[in-house]
């Protein structure tokens, strides 16, 4: 009998996934990690943790093909952001074709999609392995992908991530920065001993702002737009009757594919250079984290053949799409697998009320399993 999906999700919906690292004290992915072990263990499918800080495991798990055929990754997170104040949030309930809960949209329903897929890749005579990456901290630093890619690696990979049944072929990714500007502590009453780092901020600020016009009016990528530019948090000062000796900006990039980290670190020095043309500006910008873009090309194996098997299923082509926010996808991509986005549809990712279409997972099941019976044969 075919393993029906409502129930494997609503039994990883029950289980306490939330990020520690988003949310002190959360759950974090030991007990959905050790259900999950033991699920595809009873059903014969070889599984090992991997943990990559503690109390921070993922799992990984592999059909073994004959040999011979090419190695397909399916890779999906099992950490979740906060509850908030969602109504039922570890109760998952069913309305109208929909189940509500959190993480049933990100990204559990995918995550049960790879399960039940790898299921069926165990009953195929198949030449290459199906691999599964089931792993932790997606929502913060991505410990879990980052670790368990120096254990396994693949001819393609597809990251069942909600993108309502399209093809996800490029993401933006971000770069994070500091810039500090250095002012002189003085009283207040004294301008001529005091110097403001919080007005020099402001002159950054401004020529940001300008920067930011700047990237709307470059060419854009065709599935992605624009790349962008925010302030996100600013400090400074020590109190009312002191000149601030120092201030702190940290704003975030959002890059195109073509787009370094290190192009990104020179524009914005570039900008500092400008203002230091006043001697009486100090400042100093240093990069926090980088995360790269993905770009897949549309006529790459694996986003041909998923696409084939989704106009089957589905009876039109999905639309080939890019997405403005950054997944591990680019991780598995950076790491020389060609990867794709693909998974069910819904609504609600770290909102108060989350749900997925049931319908559209089993879709998503019946395509994965479609897409591994050709990639791995």
């Amino acid at each position: 009998m075919r393993e029906q999906l409502p129930e494997l999700l609503a039994s990883l919906v029950r289980l306490n996934s939330v990020n520690p690292a988003l949310v002190p004290g959360g759950a974090g992915e030991t007990e959905i990690a050790d259900f999950i072990l033991a699920w595809l263990r009873g059903h014969g499918i070889s599984a090992e943790l991997d943990v990559a800080a503690p109390g921070r495991p993922s799992v990984i798990a592999r059909v073994r093909g004959s040999g011979g055929g090419r190695a397909l990754l399916l890779n999906a997170h099992l950490d979740t952001v906060g509850l908030g104040e969602m109504t039922g949030a570890l109760t998952p309930t069913i309305r109208g074709g929909r189940m509500y809960g959190r993480g049933t949209y990100d990204m559990k329903a995918g995550l049960a999609a790879c399960l039940l897929a790898l299921l069926d890749a165990s009953a195929m005579a198949l030449r290459g392995d199906v691999i599964l990456t089931a792993v932790a901290d997606e929502e913060h630093a991505s410990l879990g992908t980052q670790s368990v890619l120096n254990r396994v690696t693949a001819d393609a990979a597809i990251v069942t991530e909600p993108t309502g049944l399209q093809l996800c072929v490029a993401h933006k990714g971000f770069t994070w920065h500091e810039i500090t500007t250095d002012g002189q502590a003085a009283h207040g009453s004294r301008p001529d001993l005091g110097r403001d780092a919080i007005a020099a901020m402001g002159r950054v600020l401004v020529e940001l702002e300008t920067l930011g016009r700047e990237l709307t009016a470059r060419p854009t990528h065709p599935l992605l737009g624009h790349g962008s530019l925010h302030a996100s948090l600013i400090s400074g000062g020590q109190e009312l009757s002191s000149y601030p000796e120092r201030c702190t900006l940290q704003l975030e990039r959002r890059t195109l594919p073509g787009e370094t980290p290190q192009d990104v670190e020179a524009e914005l020095d570039r900008v500092l250079e400008r203002l230091a043309a006043d001697p009486d500006f100090r400042a100093q910008h240093r990069l926090l984290l980088a995360r790269e873009p993905l770009s897949v090309p549309q006529d790459a194996p694996i986003v041909r053949l998923l696409s084939a098997q989704a106009t089957r299923v589905l009876g039109q082509a999905p639309a080939h799409i890019g997405l403005s926010f950054w997944m591990d996808s680019a991780l598995l991509a950076a790491a020389g697998i060609p990867t794709v986005v693909f998974g069910p549809d819904g609504a609600g990712a770290h909102a108060s009320e989350e749900w997925v279409d049931l319908a559209s997972a089993e879709r998503c099941r019946e395509i994965l399993s479609a897409t591994i019976a050709e990639f791995c044969a």
